[in-house]
């Protein structure tokens, strides 16, 4: 396929992302203005033959102090045809144009899966005093196509740090956890959770914990709970302003494309989080409790709530995000992939970040920079 790299409209932009089955909530055109600090552009791949927008990528652009120099990142992006045999035919017209856009360094994370692994196999491997990390698991999945898009990617000259993405730092994290909904039942879906989390679901119930959808106007409330969660989690928190300006640039793209939840408990708001939906995807994006009311187990509750919702509105799959890709329990990070394998789910392993260094001086200084954050 010979292809045609230009820039396209937001309109053409989202009537791509709306075409296809699913892509990641940061490759929407709206996502743009939640990023309101960097200048961003919509590209397009067409076919010469048909005349087709086969690809799109949302570009954000972010210039370096006084020089018109600028990082230019595709998070979870672009959204092509990442198996195309032609794959160096797609980027090398974008690094060319981003180039001519004054970008000194590109950074994307292509959304493929490189392995997958069951809950039962990391319960398993958690109980293995010799397993420390997810891949000294064998993987129950592996998609052997992956590996020939990193080999392709290296020989382009595109670069990935040791880490490969794995903590938290300023990327997106490489190793998720995924609940598949697809072919499933709800019936299923809850019998493979864990006993802990089936417990708690009904503790919760028994209870008495609502659980509600919030609007605008509640997220002072969802803020609120959020910085207690900072407080006790020990991280910085996005203003409120952040997730004022996400949730009016994200639903007026589509009114059912941000959702805010609550769990409450004799009308006392306990736990809130925040769900993202585009297409047949939804994740729980961000979450927060208050620091009383645990025994009444309102996170279980809530999501079971949004998990059931999301199932109602045609998901195959829910996404709880991040996890450490550490399975050892002195690990701070060891509790969050605890909580979520009781979900049942599955832990999927992104082929993680790329970056392509066009100005070289500059790219090395980005880097020293980063890695002194």
């Amino acid at each position: 396929m010979s292809l045609t790299l230009r820039t396209i409209s937001r309109e053409q932009h989202l009537a791509y992302i709306q075409s296809l089955p699913s892509a990641s909530h940061m490759q929407v055109p709206a996502w743009a203005d939640v990023k309101a600090e960097w200048r961003a552009e919509s590209l397009g791949w067409f076919d010469d033959r048909t005349g087709e927008l086969v690809g799109a990528g949302l570009v954000l652009y972010r210039q370096l102090p006084k020089i018109k120099r600028y990082l230019a990142y595709l998070p979870e992006g672009p959204v092509i045809n990442w198996f195309a045999p032609n794959l160096t035919e797609w980027l090398e017209p974008m690094l060319a144009h981003l180039k001519h856009q004054g970008a000194f360094s590109v950074k994307m994370g292509p959304p493929v899966i490189i392995r997958r692994w069951d809950a039962n196999s990391i319960k398993q491997g958690i109980q293995n005093p010799d397993v420390k990390r997810l891949r000294d698991i064998e993987a129950d999945f592996i998609e052997p196509r992956a590996f020939e898009v990193s080999d392709k990617l290296r020989r382009m000259g595109w670069q990935q740090g040791e880490d490969g993405g794995a903590g938290f730092g300023d990327v997106q994290p490489r190793y998720v956890f995924q609940v598949p909904l697809a072919n499933r039942s709800l019936e299923e879906v809850h019998k493979n959770f864990n006993q802990l989390w089936r417990r708690n679901i009904k503790k919760a119930e028994k209870a008495g914990v609502e659980v509600v959808q919030g609007g605008y106007q509640d997220l002072e409330e969802w803020q609120r709970l959020y910085e207690i969660t900072a407080v006790r989690d020990h991280f910085r928190p996005r203003p409120l302003s952040y997730f004022q300006r996400m949730w009016t640039a994200l639903n007026t793209e589509d009114p059912n494309r941000m959702r805010l939840y609550f769990a409450r408990h004799n009308g006392v708001n306990l736990s809130a989080a925040t769900m993202l939906i585009v297409g047949g995807h939804v994740w729980y994006s961000y979450g927060a409790s208050d620091n009383i009311g645990r025994e009444v187990r309102p996170s279980n509750a809530m999501q079971w709530r949004m998990l059931r919702d999301a199932y109602a509105l045609g998901a195959t799959a829910y996404d709880l995000r991040g996890i450490s890709d550490s399975l050892d329990e002195t690990d701070h990070l060891f509790g969050l992939i605890q909580f979520k394998v009781g979900t049942g789910g599955q832990a999927a392993e992104y082929l993680g970040e790329w970056d392509f260094p066009l100005n070289k001086l500059l790219h090395k200084a980005l880097d020293i920079y980063m890695s002194r954050r």
